[in-house]
């Protein structure tokens, strides 16, 4: 019957624990930007195209 009070006060602990980082984490503003991660997944290929078609300058062209 004792292990039963110890494994209630253990998960009460950890319950409070997570509810304190959930408060401190909105608190923060870590939630408030829910449009641009889904967004962002849909304009990645073109980023990185953009990113690749860049001029790649010679030794020549750098010393001048």
């Amino acid at each position: 019957m004792s292990v039963i009070y110890i494994l209630i006060t253990i998960s009460i602990i950890v319950a409070v624990f997570f509810l304190y980082a959930f408060i401190r984490a909105v608190i923060k503003g870590q939630y408030d930007d829910d449009y641009t991660p889904s967004v962002r997944m849909l304009f990645d290929d073109e980023l990185k195209i953009k990113s690749n078609n860049k001029p790649i300058q010679t030794i020549k062209e750098k010393q001048v």
